[in-house]
């Protein structure tokens, strides 16, 4: 009996593999990109960004939306900001941060989706 997630019939197909391959970024690609999930898998820093979809807010405003400490969360901002995933606008003395770009913003609407859509096809999850 075959595995589930294994193949049944060990048979390659060259050509699909191929053209797979080709499509396939460079290393270092897969390795930013792998970096960036691994940002978001944290869910303080998950918190922040999702705070962010809001609209810009200062260290204090976004310790007070997630829970964090200031310490915590300019700790997490400085990964973040590094990863260009937030970026920053001085005011004064005060920081006002907000996401980087459109494509941030994307892969957060994705994931809340995600999560929405598996809460109302998968109840026992939501509970």
């Amino acid at each position: 009996m075959a595995e589930p997630d294994g193949c049944a019939v060990r048979v390659v197909d060259a050509e699909r593999v191929a053209s797979v391959r080709e499509r396939m970024p460079a290393e270092r690609d897969l390795a930013d990109t792998a970096e960036v999930f691994g940002l978001l898998a944290d869910p303080g820093r998950l918190r922040l960004l999702l705070g962010l979809l809001e609209g810009e807010l200062c260290v204090c405003d976004l310790a007070a939306v997630s829970g964090m400490s200031e310490s915590a969360v300019s700790h997490a901002l400085r990964l973040l900001r590094a990863h260009r995933v937030v970026k920053a606008r001085r005011s004064g003395r005060m920081a006002y941060y907000r996401l980087d770009d459109a494509h941030v913003r994307m892969l957060l609407d994705l994931a809340v989706a995600h999560i929405e859509h598996s809460e109302v096809t998968h109840p026992e999850r939501g509970a």
